[in-house]
């Protein structure tokens, strides 16, 4: 097995919590801050607007189709390749208000009759999304998250001690809030995707931590009589290798496909990237130091006389 960091490292990972904890708290802060007063740049499967599927008789330029959107009063629209790319075909997705829908499908039918007459642009289907509708699937995805780490939570503590189950979960808030804040600050848009990549996240992030969890647990059966501090620092230590080699291979995929992939999935390999770099460091800096704290919290009501 290649190590990066040859075993056997003592690096002091406790000494540096307190730190880290307040880095924590100033980014987690930061991006709540940013997600109330800014917002999330919602697009059309949470906010409204209509998505249009398209036929060519050849390939287009993209990014010409999106300029001529944009000078065509469209702006900010989403276009993307479906099915095979032999087939030509694209969906366009534009938001707009519930009372101008018609016009906004009306308008694009024209541009496409008009301006890609040469290319045999004809109209395969065209969906509505109102505002309802929006609010109600946005409602449902934030619930899905919601959902997931709370089955995380049972499971952590099904599998090793309930003690466990909070710093994963914070560390999995840790995660999802700052990824979020910084879809506010760059008011990237918010769709179905950035969503899928969040649940991503989560399923990586819990991942990692629990390899940590797992190895703490084998030095508490093993070395009895040992702090949880100790065996935390001994455990992240003998798994450093392991999360460098992880981490940093899965970086250099979305890396790769964030610069490469091109317009349609750069949002979501963008948050994928963010959950990458970030759930590595919550699984060392954030979920470690809340279960010693959720530790001496339990350890201290048990001293407590009746």
């Amino acid at each position: 097995m290649i190590e990066i960091i040859k075993s056997g490292s003592k690096i002091e990972f406790t000494s540096r919590f307190a730190k880290a904890v307040v880095l924590s708290l100033i980014l987690v802060i930061g991006a709540f801050s940013f997600m109330l007063t800014k917002g999330l740049n919602y697009g059309v499967d949470f906010r409204g607007g209509a998505e249009i599927q398209a036929k060519f008789n050849s390939a287009i330029n993209l990014s010409q189709f999106r300029k001529a959107l944009d000078q065509n009063g469209f702006k900010g629209a989403v276009v993307q390749s479906i099915g095979e790319a032999s087939n030509f075909e694209y969906l366009l997705k534009v938001r707009s208000d519930e009372a101008k829908l018609n016009q906004v499908t009306a308008g694009i039918t024209k541009m496409l009759e008009k301006d890609y007459k040469d290319k045999g642009a004809t109209i395969r289907k065209t969906d509505i999304v109102g505002p309802k509708a929006g609010e109600a699937l946005r409602n449902s995805s934030f619930q899905a998250m919601f959902w997931a780490l709370l089955a995380i939570m049972i499971y952590i503590g099904l599998r090793f001690d309930f003690k466990y189950s909070p710093g994963a979960i914070v560390a999995l808030f840790h995660d999802v809030v700052i990824i979020l804040g910084v879809f506010a600050i760059t008011g990237r848009e918010f769709t179905l995707q950035i969503v899928a990549a969040l649940l991503a996240v989560i399923g990586y992030s819990v991942n990692d931590t629990v390899i940590v969890y797992d190895r703490v647990r084998e030095h508490e059966q093993k070395y009895v009589g040992r702090s949880l501090p100790e065996h935390i620092n001994n455990a992240i230590n003998e798994t450093l290798s392991r999360t460098v080699l992880t981490s940093g291979t899965t970086l250099f995929v979305s890396l790769s496909m964030l610069t490469l992939g091109g317009p349609v999935i750069h949002d979501f390999f963008f948050a994928i990237t963010l959950g990458v770099v970030i759930g590595t460091y919550s699984s060392i800096f954030v979920a470690a130091p809340v279960t010693m704290f959720f530790d001496r919290l339990m350890v201290s009501k048990q001293q407590k006389p009746a």
